[in-house]
């Protein structure tokens, strides 16, 4: 469906509930050629018919059963946000003033939007005038340092972008429909998945689904969680937080970690036993960064037991540059054990005797509590799953 139309969006559903085009076009408030032209256009978009038509009236086929709920819960949540703003943009709002409104939203400027969307700035400008010129409203406060969405802008904003979302779902249903694959999986990887789990779970998907798109994003946790609920993402994988950072969000566990201390072969303190706390506590380290679950339990380890947490650290979530800054110093290094797997075992990295009890760290996904995966994000999701089930995980020795 290249072009969105909103309008041919509600058309189709209300054909679906009604079962005549006569009844939908009262609905919809437009003539009843205007509704046969809709439902031409969106079978045209769509591959195929949508319904069967008989004498008893309009029935769905498998194809538009497969399109009408994606477009029921896109709509729904679109609608309910432009009644709050004013109800009667549930009539007039188009998809390209709400793509502008977006863009807006995010850039709060028309230049840098008009630029998002590849569009002349007088076109975004315009898009905006219209959609408040219906709302009987401003939606954005303009001042000095720029153009600030009301509350009530970002709340449409983000209901149209998780609608979008569910529009592009559909899309890629009607693919699996006809035996295509297309659309693209979008997922935020941690630290520890990137190495652990994910990799095999890709790979196995691919071999059953070669030309669906997997793009894998890294970042910071909070970055992620915000493209997560915006339906940018689709869902995360690495360590789970504790408690659970929204109400909105959904953490599946698939097996429990633990961290473990490392340092090069041939380290000063690889001699000397067990190594105690307030002995690592005068050293250097590399640590996963600030507000991260391992960082957090590496502190604890410290404040704990009354001591100082160490004050000579670098801050690095990669295990390469960990076993690199660790290879080249004296510097201990603290890490998911499964992360270290392979350095450990090829000899490049040893782990320290400390004798600490490290607790387990629940790694998993995270998705929309309201999410509704299509198929193939529905087998990667158990692709996952298998390669959880292979991870053998052991507390961190000594």
């Amino acid at each position: 469906m290249k072009s969105r139309n909103l309008r041919h969006f509600r058309v189709f559903l209300a054909v679906a509930d009604l079962g005549t085009p006569t009844a939908a076009a009262a609905r919809c408030r437009v003539s009843q050629p205007a509704v046969t032209q809709a439902l031409s256009r969106l079978e045209a978009q769509a591959g195929g018919p949508l319904f069967d038509r008989t004498r008893r009236g309009f029935f769905l086929t498998s194809r538009g059963s497969v399109l009408a709920p994606r477009l029921r819960r896109g709509l729904d949540r679109l609608d309910a946000a432009l009644a709050q703003v004013a109800p009667r943009l549930i009539l007039t709002a188009t998809m390209p003033q709400l793509q502008a409104l977006i863009a807006m939203v995010e850039a709060q400027n028309f230049t840098l939007a008009a630029r998002t969307l590849g569009l002349a700035q007088p076109t975004v400008h315009r898009a905006i005038t219209q959609i408040e010129r219906e709302a009987g409203r401003p939606l954005f406060d303009r001042s000095a340092f720029g153009v600030v969405a009301t509350r009530p802008c970002r709340d449409l904003a983000q209901a149209a972008r998780l609608a979008f979302a569910e529009f592009g779902q559909a899309e890629a249903e009607l693919a699996d429909h006809d035996g295509r694959e297309v659309g693209q999986i979008v997922i935020g990887a941690l630290p520890l998945a990137r190495s652990v789990v994910l990799p095999e779970a890709i790979v196995a998907f691919r071999a059953r689904r070669p030309k669906t798109g997997v793009t894998v994003l890294d970042g910071l946790y909070d970055e992620m969680l915000t493209g997560l609920r915006r339906g940018e993402i689709d869902l995360i994988v690495g360590a789970l937080r504790e408690p659970q950072p929204i109400d909105d969000v959904v953490q599946e566990a698939l097996f429990e970690d633990h961290l473990t201390i490392l340092a090069r072969p041939g380290h000063p303190l690889c001699g000397l036993g067990q190594i105690t706390p307030d002995v690592l506590a005068a050293q250097g380290w590399a640590v996963p960064r600030r507000g991260t679950p391992a960082r957090a339990q590496f502190e604890d380890l410290f404040t704990a037991r009354g001591l100082p947490v160490p004050d000579s650290i670098v801050e690095c979530g990669s295990i390469l540059l960990m076993r690199e800054l660790l290879c080249q110093s004296d510097l201990l290094g603290c890490i998911s054990e499964q992360q270290a797997a392979a350095e450990r075992r090829n000899g490049l990295l040893v782990t320290m005797h400390t004798g600490i009890d490290w607790p387990g760290r629940r790694i998993g996904m995270t998705y929309r509590r309201d999410w509704v995966p299509t198929p193939a994000q529905t087998l990667l999701m158990q692709e996952l799953r298998c390669a959880a089930s292979g991870v053998i995980m052991t507390s961190a020795p000594g």
